[in-house]
This record gives C-alpha cells, structure tokens and sequence, in this order.
C-alpha cells in the first residue's frame, strides 16, 4: 500500500500525471492527435498519445415499444453495424439541441423533449471523448436529412430483437449496448436510469 502522503505534490492529485509538452500531430474535419510528455508522480517522464473529439450525443428513440436504429457501414471496424441514431458536437452546440438535430437527421423522427440518462467517455485511456446519451419518446415525423457522405438504413427492434442483434455482433458499439441496457431497466422498473 503506498503512503500518500510522499507521493503527493503540492497542487496535485495522487496519480495526475503533469504535461510538460504538447506536440500537435494531426488535426482533422473530426479529431486531432497530440503527443504529450508528461511527469509522472514518481518523477519519471512519458509519452502519451492522445486524440482530441469534440464530444457526440446519441438518443434512443422509442416507437410503438421498438427502439429505432440506424444501420451503416463503419470503415474503421470494416463492417456495418446497427446503431441507435448519433453524432458529433458541432463548435459550442449543447448536447440536448444536438441530439434533438441528429435524431431528426438520421431518422426524420422529432421528439419534443429528451431525457438525458447519462454521460460516458468512450475510450479515456487514448481519447476525451464524451458521448452525452438520451431517450426519446413521444416522437412525430419530421424530415429525414442525412449528412451528404451517410448513408444508411432506419428500422426498429424490440428488446428482444436488440439482444439478439447484439449476440450476434450486429451491435456491438458501446453507445447502442448502453441505450439498450437503460431501456431494459425502463422496462423492469418503469424510469430511466437518470
């Protein structure tokens, strides 16, 4: 067990680690990748590699009782997945107004108000991004106005068709894992888990 008390540094936490340099190596429509040389709380130095994300937001939309998704091809992962509607922050854009802006722009649905049932970072051993996620109910059709370079399907499942795409690999994003097991515990319990 390590005594805390010499392992402190004045005007820092236990385990922060302090950036002594910042090397800018990419910056891109999306994200940007940076280089930090840090010391850690031993004294020691080291590298970090970390990637910059505006944030997203992703809303799970309920209908008659399903859950719509989308589904489309991810470059990164070489495949298509289904997926619950999502997308980036835009500069200075609340996340409650984006996600009211990407729901209606994969799916055509508008939803009068959101839930928000919680904030999660996606990969915070590399990366600061934040998926701020939603629920939706009480939808009514709206206009359908996807990104110029998206293209994609809109279905819906029900909870049991969801776990069985997830079995089958068909989702397997944490976004969609996470909106999926919130909708379960609506279900058991009859509130979101917020």
């Amino acid at each position: 067990m390590m005594n805390t008390s010499n392992n402190e540094r004045v005007g820092q936490h236990l385990f922060e680690e302090v950036t002594t340099e910042t090397k800018s190596i990419y910056n891109g429509k999306i994200i940007s990748l940076q280089l930090d040389t840090v010391t850690l709380p031993n004294g020691s130095t080291a590298t970090r590699e970390i990637v910059r994300h505006p944030g997203a937001v992703a809303v799970l939309a309920i209908v008659n009782n399903k859950m719509i998704v989308v589904e489309q091809y991810r470059k990164a992962l070489g495949k298509s997945q289904v997926e619950i509607p999502a997308g980036k922050l835009d500069p200075n854009e609340q996340p409650e107004h984006a996600a009211l802006r990407e729901l209606e722009e994969e799916t055509g649905l508008k939803a009068s108000h959101l839930t928000r049932i919680g904030s999660f970072y996606t990969s915070p051993g590399f990366a600061d991004e934040i998926i701020h996620l939603y629920a939706a109910e009480d939808l009514e059709q709206g206009e359908m106005n996807t990104d110029e370079d998206e293209f994609l399907e809109v279905s819906a499942l029900t909870i049991e068709e969801a776990y069985e795409a997830m079995r089958q690999g068909r989702i397997s994003d944490a976004k969609t894992i996470s909106a999926l097991y919130a909708w379960h515990l609506r279900q058991l319990t009859g509130s979101w888990p917020v």
